[in-house]
């Protein structure tokens, strides 16, 4: 008898132990916590109440614009602004190393993520730089980035979060969509400072989603302004995550997760549960254990989805990875426009639904004679505006209008209408009390 009491009370010990170290494990015994149920919070860190954050860790590259575009000044107005980003960021050999490469007509690097470990040598090292002038080839400069955030040479790290901040005036001499769409595609979160001359529709597009996170207008002088606020959204991009979601938009969303698996020792099944079973099924994909990152695409708008990750994997037994993503609403666009107060000269667009800064950039809208050629007429209307009057027509003449609306997300959406303006002939009615003149009578 004594013998199966202690035999019990040994047994319970050995599974309280056990329970214990799970627990531990979830809630930040070994610094990345994992959520294991769909209620749990969608970022790791956020797991277990009461846990404390994660330091954060990843490969931080500044991309200045140091062409010939960009004068002394401002660009030492820049140099003052990204030394004060990392002033207080957490730097070091498994928290954030940092490098810098300049836009020019050829990309140079400044220094490598490996060449500093602390904080002030970096610091010191960005009020150090020095302006390099020349071609602003940005699309150059984007693809050089790319290997020097993924190069070991350059001092960078596998498996870690990938962020870059591109500092520029707004202008560039060759394309930067497609080498941003790249970095993007690799996992890279961009964000974007630009200094108030910049196309905000086409930086929006190449910026990571959502826009009015990544993207910053703002004038060289206040860059300080919003210096806290981009700091605190590269650390929270460099937060130890497992699955997380990111480039959210009506249709489609990105999951991104760290390396869990090799392509060798198994592979990765995701399930997409939308929140309203009845109006879409729940969808598989099987991806090669080399994969950590993956687009959802075709999705319904405004709506709630549940994400699971399973790594299959024939060394060990890995936990599912689960994240809830909500898709934006329904970009509507011009459903209707109205012409009035037509005058020989003149006319007034209206259009309809109004669409809020919520939703949209702004309006643009396109006026050009319908036969004969003639000069097209561009106005731009802000957000939460849905008429304004065109001025300066020709008197008589039918005219093509469009209107179109410019999205948060870069996407567009246009409608278009036949205007006509007034003759520029007019008649006098005549007044009252007064005697119509006549002919005189024979």
């Amino acid at each position: 008898m004594l013998f199966w009491t202690a035999f019990s009370l040994a047994l319970s010990l050995h599974l309280a132990l056990a329970r214990s170290g799970i627990e531990h494990s979830k809630c930040g015994g070994t610094g990345i916590p994992i959520p294991d149920s769909p209620s749990a919070a969608a970022h790791a860190g956020h797991a277990c109440p009461g846990a404390a954050a994660s330091a954060p860790q990843g490969d931080l590259l500044f991309l200045l614009d140091s062409s010939a575009s960009v004068s002394h000044y401002e660009f030492s107005r820049v140099r003052e602004f990204v030394g004060q980003l990392v002033s207080t960021m957490p730097f070091g050999p498994g928290a954030v190393r940092a490098s810098l490469v300049h836009v020019g007509s050829r990309p140079h690097t400044e220094f490598t993520f490996d060449q500093y470990s602390s904080g002030q040598a970096v610091e010191d090292a960005i009020r150090a730089a020095s302006q390099r002038m020349g071609d602003t080839n940005t699309g150059l400069a984007l693809a050089y980035a790319k290997e020097q955030l993924f190069a070991e040479v350059a001092g960078a790290r596998l498996g870690v979060p990938k962020v870059l901040v591109w500092v520029t005036d707004g202008g560039s001499s060759d394309p930067v969509g497609p080498p941003m769409q790249e970095l993007k595609d690799l996992g890279v979160t961009v964000f974007i400072v630009s200094t108030g001359r910049g196309n905000l529709l086409e930086l929006s597009a190449v910026a990571s989603a959502p826009a009015e996170k990544h993207l910053h207008f703002v004038d060289v002088d206040d860059l300080h302004i919003i210096a806290p606020e981009l700091r605190d959204s590269i650390i929270d991009a460099m937060q130890p995550q497992h699955l997380r979601a990111s480039e959210v938009l009506p249709s489609s969303f990105r999951l991104s997760w760290p390396p869990l698996l090799t392509v060798d020792s198994g592979y990765y099944v995701l399930e997409l549960v939308p929140s309203d079973k009845l109006v879409a099924a729940t969808r598989r994909q099987q991806l090669p254990g080399n994969a950590t990152s993956w687009i959802w695409t075709d999705l319904n708008p405004d709506t709630d989805y549940e994400v699971t990750l399973l790594p299959e994997s024939n060394e060990r037994l890995l936990r599912p990875q689960h994240v809830r993503v909500r898709t934006l609403q329904e970009e509507a666009g011009p459903e209707r426009i109205i012409i009035s107060h037509t005058r020989p000269r003149s006319l007034r667009v209206s259009w309809a639904p109004a669409l809020g800064p919520d939703s949209t950039l702004g309006y643009h809208i396109l006026l050009g004679p319908l036969r004969g050629g003639g000069s097209l007429q561009r106005l731009e209307v802000p957000a939460g505006c849905n008429s304004t009057t065109v001025q300066g027509l020709t008197p008589g003449t039918a005219y093509l209008v469009t209107v179109t609306a410019a999205f948060r997300s870069g996407r567009e959406r246009a409608l278009s209408a036949k205007a006509c303006t007034a003759s520029g002939q007019r008649t006098r009615a005549p007044q009252a009390g007064r005697p119509e003149a006549r002919p005189p009578e024979p």
